[in-house]
């Protein structure tokens, strides 16, 4: 029997990949990626279905780690925020978890892949992508996608072939990692209508302000509150704190990679706070240059990695961009988290370039004499002035 490798949630899209690749004559591994998303109890309950659907074998991957420091990392030194607004939460999981995937794939020698992906978003873009740039002597079978299922017809199916278990819709769907947590419904298919506050996964648990500091060496969050961890685990206990306060919620509306337009909600606590504070950082201790121009890139990396470019090999070019500006971005951010929302209070860093032996903004100069002042004003102005003059512009 041919072997294919099924990128396996254990929802009823991947269920029915399972059972339908198994009828058609298929030996199927199934494999769940965990990118911080699932609990211990989630990830048996998963193992239990897939094998009590067929699976030959089915394989738990934790990439946590691995994804904070090749993707994650970069995404806060860029200060990613997809339209100002969305830290590619799901977007990045999903480049990830099909190179795991394919990885695997070739571990065991299968000769094609699976997923689940219909044939109307954006994530049928970005395993495909990774699948045919790794392997593209690899069939990839999508049968969501090519025989543009209903969800009933799925169920349908299911209970043909023995499969009893019941898949009554959630009323919102969920979709947690440890880089956020989206949140769809029917709310988010109009374009006036808010998520109400059942629908966040987080609820309102504390009123009363707390301060946290954030510690950053080299961009890279090292501590919250002088407790020192892997910068993967210190996102993981902030989101835990700042969850209390039920902060980080919005609704993104972007373009997909297909060319329409999509509205998602999300919950991103952590790492709203981190990418803010990290931001507020950098304003202190980068120069304005190294400061417009990660503004640029970072926007760059973040749109091709939302559409799945993450291979092209210009992303490691920014990474190594990002990753030089970093070198001075050290020190302690105050964050006070209150009730739905959060505020930056100020910074304290060696590498601070309001240092006050140069002079106070509005206040004094330190460096420099009242006579340079107006010199370098009246350089500064000559190529306006001349533009101006020669061209006799009326301003009024």
């Amino acid at each position: 029997m041919a072997k294919v490798v099924l990128a396996y949630s254990g929802g009823l899209d991947t269920s029915y990949c399972l059972k339908y690749l198994i009828k058609n004559g298929f030996e199927v591994h199934t494999v769940l990626v965990n990118t911080g998303g699932f609990s211990e109890e989630e990830l048996t309950a998963i193992e239990k279905r897939a094998y009590e659907l067929g699976s030959a074998q089915h394989t738990n991957l934790d990439i946590v780690e691995k994804y904070y420091e090749k993707a994650i990392k970069y995404l806060i030194f860029g200060n990613v925020l997809k339209n100002n607004t969305y830290p590619l939460s799901v977007s990045a999981e999903r480049v990830f978890q099909a190179l795991e995937v394919i990885k695997y794939a070739k571990s065991i020698g299968a000769s094609a892949i699976a997923h689940g992906s219909t044939g109307a978003g954006n994530d049928q873009i970005r395993f495909d992508l990774i699948f045919k740039t790794i392997a593209p002597e690899i069939e990839i079978i999508t049968p969501i996608r090519d025989l543009k299922l209903s969800r009933q017809e799925e169920v349908e199916f299911l209970q043909e072939n023995g499969v009893s278990y019941s898949w009554k819709k959630a009323q919102y769907s969920i979709n947690k990692g440890i880089w956020g947590t989206s949140v769809g419904g029917k709310e988010t298919l109009t374009s006036h209508l808010p998520l109400p506050e059942e629908a966040y996964p987080s609820q309102l648990q504390k009123e009363t302000p707390e301060k946290v500091i954030l510690e950053f060496e080299k961009g890279e969050l090292i501590s919250i509150n002088g407790e020192k961890k892997s910068p993967a685990q210190n996102i993981i206990t902030l989101e835990n704190m700042a969850n209390a306060f039920a902060i980080g919620r919005d609704i993104h509306v972007g373009d997909t990679i297909i060319g329409i337009k999509g509205r998602v909600g999300f919950e991103a606590a952590a790492p709203l706070i981190i990418i803010k504070a990290h931001h507020l950082l950098e304003k202190h201790v980068l120069s304005k240059w190294q400061q417009y121009w990660k503004e640029q890139l970072g926007n760059w990396y973040g749109m091709l990695f939302h559409e799945g470019q993450f291979l092209d090999p210009v992303m490691r070019n920014i990474e190594t961009f990002l990753t030089d500006t970093q070198a001075t971005v050290n020190g302690k951010v105050t964050v006070t988290l209150k009730p739905y929302h959060f505020s930056l209070e100020g910074i304290e860093s060696e590498n601070d370039l309001m240092n006050t032996q140069f002079g106070q903004y509005g206040e004094m100069n330190n460096a420099w004499t009242a006579d340079d002042a107006k010199g370098f004003i009246k350089i500064l102005g000559n190529a306006q002035m001349i533009y101006s003059q020669v061209n006799e512009l009326n301003y009024d």
